[in-house]
């Protein structure tokens, strides 16, 4: 759309009276109050970017194509629908015409209750302007909705007969009203009104219908709903004669005919569409909790899901699996990590992918590149538990990383790997928080029917699956080819989005997210999670209004202040037992649980945790500096029960044998005051790998790491130690590897960040200012030469100084060019107040402020007319 179009040169500010309808899109928006235009950018932030100089400006941006394509794509399926029934009503169309198109012939009393408020919708996101007796859609909205051999409208109409007539020869458009029963015209133009008046003429039409044979009825009624299109063979059938001959089918090209729009209505009943949605898809329960039963099980959930991310990092305390050369974590390792977890592959995947996106996971940056835990994740245990779980739900709402991609393709047809590049989706995070938000408005307890769900989302966004010419005619109507036989063959032009649309298949990824994290409970919304999306407890809004920075912080903060008391309070002890096991009776404190951890492996988990101590398990804590006297005495501190007799065998005999063998560097060595200990691995078959040989009658060389010695002698048996260059022993501790410091990955979002109201504000200020500046109507000296609309003025050092003198000394505004250090252009208006030093300094109506201007940046002055100061 050009500036022409929303600005004519013939326009002059002033001269339209208030009561006379806008001509362009310019001056309707002129005509907005600021809450208007506030209302118009809330709703497309994309015209912020940048602000504007002007309203033309403001219309010419909203036109383009690029804007009004993220426009349609925001609006409902009515709303929609209302605008590809103006894409295909006369330009401009008046409220009854657009009313006849929604409503057909029998009309419907919730798309007259509904329609206002649809036509009102598109006129605030400057889609539509004009009065209601002059509705018109901007021009780039129509050409997207409008119908094409290429882009076939959604309404599944056709072009009209004048359309599809242009460039047929006079004679042959004789031929068609003369079978048409019409009396011959003297020129094409009065002959194609003819026709269009015979078709939009119900009774007339039905008449000419009542001659048609029955089979090329059946033809009209196969092609009525859309697409339009039909292939017809050289000698086609009488049937599709008779239709062609009348004007009934129109050729599109050689080989394919038409159905004209003004015949299509009146088959249809006068109606655009065939299945007009003005009320959204009621929300229907699947089932129904108590409260108290919904934030039970969603604190269960909550508590499990803090225990999977401590023992998914845990895990990964000594260094985690390699980095993918092309990023991302290797399928062998997402196996092994759901084996650890217990889950399936895709939980393990997200569980990754929410500790990354919240900052506790991340790649070390080493050459050779490995995950592990990053120093974010030992504050987060510091935190209460409820703390801990309002972090990952933060994180997991706001993240645009989608987990549920991994496994499937890009566009190069490369696999999407967890923790790896291509997983952000823009719309993530919105389609989360709108089906929480949905969920929200049942009754408390109440979970929602996801197929209602899904088919709710649909509505409220019928092309975020693609663009609007990639949506399906309204009836999912088929072509037809009208050959012999009248065989009819589709020609389809897209296709209605499905459950695999990437909008639905967000929604029911978030579903069984919220679960696993305990956002909801039974497939309802829990307490906590109504106060992390800033929704009252008792009853829901229709939007949150809790979206970043302080505001999420604190409904954070609230989330976990209501889930603190539902989780299982921590204990500080463990009850021990004679097979060798330890059951906690619930949560352990976090200095017990660390400790215990290293000194026994888990064997189950549940309401209560067993451990089970094994001669690995008590090695590894002597490993971490723990002598035998230090674990019996933290047994004994902690159980409830004293330390049965088999666990302090076994304590004692792992601490005898431990470190009875020491292992260095040479490549490796083995050094033991036992020779006969050092003949006996010798000995062992099981030590060829290892290529021992022995250089001293107490040492051993090995032809291999340190590590590797240490994993074959203890695979054998042994208990070696590993030991430092001066020979003492090297403690291992649980959390001696992490990454440096690193931040959690900034959400990729989809468009631009939503203005807040001091943004808002400030915008409309400045638009109305430099529309001030770019209308006022200036006084034109006698001897200065003609320019354009919207021309720098351009006027000598002298005069612009003698202009904004005189100006100063009487107090009025002037109108001045200004060119700034970075070489920009611009027009404004201002009301000088001192001259002086080379600098004019003055009320800059256009920046609402005072500013002072260099006099030699100034290309022009001119003053503002008499009515305009």
């Amino acid at each position: 759309m050009g500036i022409g179009e929303l600005d004519r040169e013939a326009h002059v500010p002033g001269e339209t009276s208030a009561a006379a309808a806008p001509r362009t899109l310019a001056e309707a928006l002129r005509a907005r109050g600021d809450e208007g235009l506030v209302a118009l950018l809330r709703a497309r932030p994309d015209l912020l970017s940048p602000v504007p100089n002007d309203l033309t400006q403001l219309a010419t941006r909203a036109g383009t194509r690029g804007s009004v394509v993220r426009a349609l794509e925001r609006l409902d399926r009515f709303a929609l629908q209302t605008a590809e029934a103006l894409a295909v009503a006369p330009d401009p169309a008046p409220y009854a015409v657009l009313l006849a198109l929604l409503t057909g012939d029998d009309g419907d009393p919730d798309i007259e209750a509904a329609l206002p408020r649809a036509v009102e919708s598109l006129r605030e996101q400057a889609l539509v302007w004009g009065e209601d007796d002059r509705l018109r859609l901007v021009r780039t909205a129509r050409e997207l909705l409008a119908p094409s051999p290429q882009h076939p409208s959604p309404t599944g109409l056709g072009p009209t007969v004048s359309e599809s007539t242009a460039g047929m020869s006079p004679g042959r458009i004789q031929e068609i009203i003369a079978a048409a029963g019409l009396p011959a015209t003297h020129d094409p133009v009065s002959a194609v009104a003819a026709l269009t008046e015979l078709f939009t003429d119900r009774d007339r039409m039905g008449a000419l219908l009542d001659t048609a044979p029955p089979e090329a009825l059946a033809v009209l009624d196969r092609l009525v709903w859309g697409p339009p299109y039909g292939e017809v063979t050289a000698n086609p059938a009488p049937p599709v004669r008779w239709l062609r001959d009348r004007g009934l089918l129109l050729p599109a090209s050689p080989r394919t005919v038409v159905l004209p729009r003004e015949a299509a209505l009146h088959l249809r009943g006068g109606r655009a569409h065939r299945s007009p949605e003005p009320r959204a898809p009621e929300l229907t329960v699947l089932r129904e909790y108590r409260p108290q039963v919904v934030d039970n099980a969603a604190a269960g959930q909550a508590h499990a899901a803090l225990a999977t991310v401590e023992e998914l990092l845990k895990s990964w305390d000594q260094g985690g699996p390699a980095v993918l050369r092309a990023g991302g974590l290797s399928v062998r390792d997402l196996k092994r990590t759901a084996v650890a977890l217990d889950v399936a592959e895709p939980v393990a995947a997200f569980w990754l992918e929410l500790c990354y996106g919240a900052g506790l996971l991340a790649s070390d940056g080493e050459a050779d590149e490995r995950y592990a835990p990053t120093p974010a994740y030992d504050d987060w245990l510091d935190l209460p538990p409820a703390e801990r779980w309002a972090r990952l739900a933060t994180a997991w709402l706001t993240a645009t990383r989608t987990a549920g991609l991994v496994g499937g393709q890009d566009a190069k047809g490369r696999t999407l790997s967890t923790l790896g590049p291509d997983l952000d989706r823009g719309a993530a995070p919105e389609v989360r928080r709108r089906v929480l938000t949905l969920q929200a408005t049942l009754e408390p307890g109440a979970a929602a029917d996801p197929a209602a769900l899904l088919a709710r989302l649909r509505w409220e966004r019928p092309l975020r699956g693609g663009t609007a010419q990639a949506q399906a005619q309204d009836g999912a109507g088929r072509g037809a080819s009208a050959g012999t036989g009248m065989g009819m063959a589709p020609t389809a032009y897209g296709t209605t989005p499905g459950p695999t649309d990437l909008r639905s298949r967000l929604a029911l990824w978030t579903l069984g997210e919220a679960e696993m994290l305990g956002i909801t409970g039974r497939g309802a919304l829990a307490s906590p999670a109504r106060a992390l999306l800033n929704l009252p407890l008792a009853e829901a809004v229709a939007e949150p209004v809790a979206e970043h920075g302080v505001e999420l912080s604190v409904a954070a903060a609230r989330a976990a202040t209501l889930l603190a008391p539902l989780l299982p309070e921590a204990v500080d002890h463990v009850l021990l037992q004679a097979d060798l096991t330890a059951v906690a009776p619930g949560p352990l404190r976090r200095p017990l649980a660390d400790t215990l951890s290293v000194l026994a492996d888990v064997e189950s988990k549940g309401g209560a945790t067993v451990y089970r101590f094994t001669p690995g398990s008590v090695r590894r804590a002597l490993d971490a500096g723990r002598s035998a006297s230090d674990l019996q005495d933290f047994l004994t501190a902690h159980s409830r029960t004293p330390v049965p007799q088999p666990l302090s065998y076994l304590i004692d005999d792992v601490a005898r044998r431990h470190g009875h063998l020491r292992i260095g560097a040479a490549s490796a060595y083995v050094r033991c005051d036992d020779d006969a200990m050092l003949g006996e691995i010798l000995a062992d078959k099981r030590s060829a790998s290892l290529r021992l040989r022995r250089l001293a009658p107490t040492v051993l060389a090995a032809q291999t790491d340190p590590g590797a010695l240490l994993d074959g002698l203890r695979s054998m048996g042994y208990a070696p130690a590993a030991e430092s260059a001066a020979g003492d022993v090297l403690i291992t501790r649980a959390d001696a590897y992490r990454t440096g410091a690193r931040t959690a990955p900034a959400p990729v979002p989809d468009g631009p960040p939503a203005p807040d109201a001091t943004l808002l504000g400030a915008a409309v200020r400045a638009i109305r200012a430099g529309d001030l500046a770019s209308t006022a109507v200036r006084k034109e000296r006698p001897e200065a030469p003609a320019r354009a609309a919207g021309e720098l003025p351009r006027t000598s050092s002298a005069e612009t100084l003698a202009t904004v003198q005189a100006a100063a000394m009487t107090g009025s505004a002037v109108w001045i060019g200004y060119v700034n250090a970075e070489g920009a252009a611009s027009q404004r208006v201002i009301a000088p107040v001192r001259v002086e030093g080379g600098f004019v300094t003055g009320y800059d109506h256009t920046a609402d402020e005072v500013r002072t201007y260099p006099l030699h940046r100034i290309t022009g002055v001119a003053e503002l007319a008499e009515d305009q100061v």
